[in-house]
């Protein structure tokens, strides 16, 4: 469950308005993140967030061992079509990241990030907007 100060964080950063496009970029911050998190766990598709948060931990690394080693590690976890916690991306894309595990860059997984963003962006948050948990964060309560 997500702490009463990350729901307050959440209520404060999210545009209450219809503009939810721009309310999405509050998920950049961690308690954001949090209540996103367990709606898309709520949702059974909590691999999203994880993946698209991987991705960007990722774009940080700075030595080619490391990179080859977190690609690997990405590849095991999300994108290999046996993956415990597979993305739902095209068969295309898949194979460009499966063709560039020999020798992985820091881009590899942008096309299919892009694709996550687009999904959650689209279609996770707007069900996130209308849900119990969004819901909570925009009702008063004496127990905060």
């Amino acid at each position: 469950m997500v702490s009463g100060h990350a729901y307050m964080y959440v209520a404060a950063c999210v545009n209450v308005s219809l503009f939810y496009t721009i309310s999405f970029l509050c998920l950049y911050r961690v308690a954001g993140q949090l209540a996103f998190r367990e709606f898309l766990r709520t949702e059974y598709s909590e691999e999203n967030i994880l993946f698209w948060l991987a991705c960007e931990e990722y774009k940080t690394i700075t030595t080619s061992n490391e990179i080859a080693i977190a690609a690997k590690r990405i590849y095991a976890e999300f994108v290999h079509v046996d993956a415990p916690r597979q993305i739902n991306i095209d068969c295309g894309t898949r194979q460009e990241i499966t063709n560039s595990m020999s020798q992985p860059t820091l881009s590899c997984f942008d096309k299919a990030q892009r694709l996550i963003y687009k999904l959650m962006k689209k279609d996770c948050y707007p069900r996130f907007l209308k849900s119990e948990i969004y819901q909570g964060l925009l009702e008063p309560s004496e127990a905060r």
